[in-house]
């Protein structure tokens, strides 16, 4: 993975709660768990007994990768050609973080999940964004294939990023439209500055089980 472009997230999350999702996977930055293949960025999550060097003991591992501090940006289209894995607890994402995480904390920072997937639903994919007072509701929506299930094949997952709208995308198909305008009482829309974007895997957690 080329250092110029991607950082490496390592462990279980600042707070060691699993991401804030009680994930169970221990994210690390081996070739083991994420390298290029073919010319595709392979993210590998394995089932194995894995003691971090400050101790944490997990029984699975995976990578997530990020471009904070290397690239960010405000609207535009951001999209990948990705092909995800199947199974059940596996919860795969393409997304993105405002830059300002750091001095004010997540969901102040916006959040938009430009694809996310759980081994739940291996046909169905969420596009979702995020910010304070709607952080764990989230404003998006969803598409289900008509047949067979998305690990079958690669996909084009995107956002067209606008001040006020985020459309969400897959293989063109213009599937959820979210806007400033949605905002409810007492919520923000945090969609206003550069975001950087994130590649991860993770294993279980609230949301896959």
């Amino acid at each position: 993975v080329d250092p110029s472009k991607w950082v490496f997230d390592i462990g279980t999350g600042p707070n060691g709660d699993g991401w804030g999702n009680n994930e169970l996977e221990y994210y690390t930055d081996r070739l083991d768990n994420a390298s290029i293949r073919g010319g595709n960025l392979v993210i590998k999550a394995q089932r194995e007994k894995y003691v971090s060097s400050d101790g944490v003991v997990r029984n699975y591992t995976s990578a997530r990768l990020k471009t904070k501090g290397k690239f960010s940006q405000a609207y535009g289209r951001i999209e990948s050609r990705i092909k995800i894995p199947f199974g059940q607890g596996l919860w795969s994402a393409f997304w993105m973080l405002g830059d300002d995480i750091d001095q004010v904390g997540w969901p102040e920072c916006g959040e938009i999940d430009i694809m996310e997937n759980v081994g739940t639903f291996p046909a169905v994919v969420f596009g979702t964004v995020h910010g304070p007072g709607h952080g764990t509701i989230g404003m998006g929506g969803s598409y289900t294939l008509p047949s067979g299930r998305y690990a079958d094949d690669f996909h084009v997952f995107a956002a067209e990023w606008e001040p006020e709208e985020v459309r969400f995308y897959m293989d063109g198909l213009l599937y959820a439209t979210r806007t400033k305008s949605q905002i409810r009482p007492g919520w923000k829309w945090a969609l206003d500055h550069p975001h950087f974007i994130l590649l991860n895997v993770a294993v279980g957690g609230d949301w896959p089980g």
